[in-house]
């Protein structure tokens, strides 16, 4: 059963991409051992469908399907099915943010307070914090802000809570969550220490929108999409009924329920499809792409002289640590990983650094990585475990090792044959 249903991905390949050489798909063909790890990662945790892209230097070299895009109807993944990547949705965001910087339109040191127009939210017998004021552009993009959703919660997942708070209707909007968290105190000054926070990506969307004057989705697929040749890249909807063309079908391992955010009946719903507000989620979790479209944007990130989206000098700033105290050790020397703007970094001796994100939704995971070596892949699961002994985490290892196996790098390039 689980060998056909490979083999019939495998087929799915071949229309995708028709021209692809033939021994691509045999055991032995030269990236085979990306192959054996997928499956045998996807196998171990009966995971329904996934998708892997793999770059080397400029050109696409590898794109395949694996398993169902949707089991009930049969249908395989595709190298082109949309996914929703999660988290892998904050580089996006840091690159147009930084690329308002190169224009001059504000600072990575301008206050956030003071792009953002919101009126908060205040609980009776309390008063906003004033340590609001510190919080930069900086700061958010390195999840320095002040949040920490281990101490106290991450308002992205409280829609029901947050409606009610504000007076608005549930779900609650990226809006109506802000003006929330302005009246909530934070949980550390800025800047004095890392904790990763969606929220902080959710205020750099309206910071986005508030620049430039578009909406954040019209603004990323001018600013950022289009220059990379990505065209299929959309925002996703929460609802199954409002699922893309060519988007996949989400699953969690024992078909897990969660209350519905959505006024209405049921009050229980598939934790995918209801259990949180994705609309809300722009700018850190709520983009659909597809294996290819992440390949092109990695491809638009590998050389600084070359970037369709980055100045030279840019760079730079784009994959410095966080300063003092939060990336160097007491001593001064850099810790072995941090977080960058948008992206975690793990610098490699004197050869440069690998950059990745992973990304994390019930029904959902994904990673996209840039090597230090000119190596990038991506990979799209529909479907997130939540058992500790099979960690989602496994397959970053996994690809790594496979790359390692590869003795030669074809030479083809298969961007042109599988644009949208």
């Amino acid at each position: 059963m689980r060998r056909r249903r490979f083999l019939a991905t495998a087929a799915g390949l071949v229309s995708a991409a028709a021209s692809l050489p033939a021994r691509a798909l045999e055991k032995d063909h030269p990236l085979a051992s990306f192959d054996r790890e997928m499956e045998a990662f996807m196998t171990a945790r009966k995971i329904p469908g996934g998708a892997l892209a793999v770059a080397k230097d400029d050109r696409l070299v590898y794109a395949r399907g694996y398993g169902f895009a949707d089991v009930g109807k049969q249908i395989s993944v595709a190298p082109t099915s949309l996914f929703r990547i999660a988290s892998i949705s904050k580089p996006f965001t840091a690159v147009a943010v930084l690329q308002l910087v190169e224009q001059g339109k504000l600072t990575l040191d301008t206050p956030v307070r003071e792009l953002l127009s919101h009126k908060p939210i205040v609980p009776a017998g309390s008063q906003t914090d004033a340590r609001w004021k510190q919080i930069t552009v900086r700061h958010c993009l390195q999840h320095t802000g002040g949040w920490d959703r281990d101490q106290r919660f991450d308002p992205m997942f409280r829609s029901r809570i947050i409606a009610a708070a504000t007076g608005t209707n549930s779900p609650a909007s990226a809006d109506a969550i802000i003006r929330f968290m302005l009246g909530q105190p934070l949980e550390f000054d800025p800047g004095k220490r890392y904790a990763y926070s969606n929220f902080g990506y959710c205020l750099l969307g309206r910071i986005i929108e508030r620049v430039t004057g578009r909406s954040y989705e019209q603004h990323l697929h001018k600013a950022v999409l289009a220059p990379c040749g990505i065209k299929s890249m959309r925002l996703g909807r929460t609802l199954e009924v409002q699922r893309a063309e060519r988007e996949v079908h989400y699953y969690t391992p024992d078909q897990a329920t969660a209350d519905n955010v959505f006024p209405g009946a049921p009050a229980k719903v598939p934790s995918p499809y209801g259990g949180f507000h994705l609309e809300a989620m722009d700018a850190h979790g709520g983009w659909l792409a597809s294996a290819v479209d992440l390949m092109r944007f990695a491809v638009g990130m590998r050389d600084p002289t070359k970037s369709p989206l980055l100045k030279a000098d840019t760079w730079k700033t784009l994959h410095e640590p966080p300063p003092a105290p939060v990336a160097p050790h007491d001593d001064g020397s850099l810790r072995e990983t941090f977080y960058a703007c948008g992206w975690q970094a793990r610098p490699v001796g004197s050869k440069g650094a690998n950059y990745w994100h992973t990304g994390s939704l019930p029904g959902t995971y994904t990673l996209l990585v840039r090597r230090w070596d000119g190596l990038s892949w991506t990979v799209l699961f529909n479907q997130r475990q939540e058992i500790p002994k099979l960690p989602d985490g496994a397959i970053d290892p996994a690809l790594h090792r496979a790359a390692a196996a590869v003795e030669e790098w074809p030479k083809h390039d298969l961007f042109p044959q599988l644009r949208d």
